[in-house]
C-alpha cells in the first residue's frame, strides 16, 4: 500500500553557537501524489556530512543552498523505487538522490542527478554514499585533478579518519604516493589510520601543536596537502610543504564556531616564499571525472586494495544525534543513518 505520509527531520531553528538536539525535530509530513514521470522512493541509507554545519547558518553560500528553519533538511541518500510513473525506472530500481533526512522521497525520474541509478551488484549499498559516493569522489578529484599527486610524493591529509580523509589516504597510496601522513583527533583514531587505512604516520592534533608534530614526522617536508580543516592545521601544513608544493582546499571545518577563527593569515607568506599552489574546489564542478572514478575505485574495492569503513546510526530519530556526533569527531569513515532494509 502506498504511504500517504512520511517522517522527516525538520530544522526548528538555526543554532546559536554549536548545534544542539533541540535545533531539530522529527515529524510526519504528507507525501505529494505522484505525477507523470515521478518516482516514490523508500530511503534505505542517508548521508551525514560535515558540510551540513555550514548549511545550518544564515550566511549566504555560493555553491549550495542553506537549510530553512521550519523546513525538512535534505542531503544525499539512496533508496529503492516502490512506485513509478516512469517506464524507464521500474519499481525495485536502486537510486541515489538528494532528498535524504526523510523516510520516503518523491523524485523526478528524468533528473539524473536527483535520481541516479546505482548497481548493488558492483558494490555494497552503503558504499555508494561513501567510498563510491560523493565523499570518495571528493577525495579522488582533490588528489588527481587539483593536487596532481605524482609517484614518489609525500601526501598529508587532515581529518584523515573522516569519510573524505580515509578515502584520500588510501587513494593517494594507489596513485603512487611514497609516504602518506594524516592528522586525527585522539590516539585511537591515529592508530587506526596506520592499521586499517595504510597511513605511514599520524599526528594527533589534540595532543599538541600540529606544526611541531609535522616537523618530526616529515623533516624533509611534504609535497601535497589535502585540507579538510583549515585553521591551525592549514597553517602548519604551509610550513611543512616543500617548495612547489600543492594544496587541495576541500573544506574548513575549523571556520565554524566563532572562537576557533583565530589563525593568523600572515602564515600565507609561506605560499609566496615556497611558490606553493593552493586551489579550492567544489566537487560538483568535476562531474566529467565520475565515470573514471567509479570504474577505478570499484576495481580497487573488488581487489581488496581499499577499505570502506562506515559509522552507522539506526533510525531517522537518531539522525540529528548522528550529525552532532560527526561534528564532534565521533565517526570513523563515512557517517550514515540506516532508515530501512532493502
Amino acid at each position: 500500500m502506498t504511504p500517504r505520509t512520511t517522517r522527516v527531520v525538520r530544522l526548528v531553528r538555526r543554532p546559536a553557537g554549536e548545534p544542539v538536539p533541540a535545533d531539530f525535530a522529527v515529524e510526519e509530513r504528507t507525501l505529494p501524489q505522484l505525477g507523470e514521470g515521478q518516482l516514490l522512493v523508500r530511503n534505505l541509507y542517508m548521508s551525514v556530512d560535515p558540510s551540513m554545519r555550514g548549511r545550518l547558518e544564515s550566511t549566504e553560500k555560493h555553491y549550495t543552498h542553506n537549510f530553512t528553519p521550519g523546513a525538512p533538511l535534505d542531503g544525499r541518500a539512496l533508496g529503492v523505487v516502490e512506485e513509478s510513473r516512469s517506464a524507464a525506472v521500474p519499481p525495485g530500481t536502486f537510486v541515489r538522490h538528494q532528498l535524504g533526512w526523510r523516510e520516503h522521497a518523491v523524485l523526478d525520474a528524468a533528473d539524473t542527478e536527483g535520481a541516479g541509478r546505482i548497481d548493488p551488484e558492483l558494490a555494497p549499498l552503503p558504499t555508494w554514499l561513501g567510498l563510491l559516493g560523493q565523499t570518495g569522489f571528493t577525495a579522488y578529484v582533490g588528489l588527481t585533478r587539483i593536487a596532481d599527486v605524482r609517484p614518489g610524493d609525500t601526501v598529508l591529509v587532515s581529518a584523515a579518519a573522516g569519510a573524505v580523509g580515509s578515502a584520500a589516504g588510501q587513494f593517494a597510496r594507489l596513485l603512487g604516493a611514497e609516504r602518506v601522513l594524516g592528522t586525527a583527533g585522539g590516539p585511537d583514531k591515529c592508530a587506526l589510520l596506520v592499521k586499517e587505512f595504510g597511513y605511514d604516520a599520524t599526528a594527533d592534533y589534540r595532543a599538541g601543536p600540529v606544526r611541531e608534530a609535522l616537523a618530526g614526522l616529515a623533516p624533509d617536508g611534504v609535497d601535497v596537502y589535502f585540507d579538510n580543516v583549515g585553521g591551525e592545521q592549514l597553517a602548519a601544513a604551509l610550513h611543512a610543504l616543500r617548495t612547489g608544493g600543492r594544496v587541495a582546499l576541500c573544506g574548513m571545518m575549523s571556520q565554524f564556531g566563532g572562537e576557533r577563527r583565530t589563525v593568523d593569515i600572515n602564515h600565507l607568506i609561506q605560499a609566496v616564499l615556497k611558490r606553493l599552489t593552493l586551489c579550492g574546489f567544489i566537487v560538483r564542478d568535476h562531474e566529467d571525472l565520475r565515470p573514471e572514478f567509479e570504474h577505478r575505485v570499484a576495481g580497487w574495492l573488488r581487489a581488496g586494495e581499499v577499505t570502506a569503513r562506515e559509522t552507522v546510526a539506526d533510525g531517522l530519530e537518531n539522525a540529528p544525534g548522528a550529525l552532532l556526533s560527526l561534528l564532534a569527531g565521533g565517526n570513523v569513515g563515512k557517517m550514515l543513518v540506516r532508515l530501512s532494509s532493502p
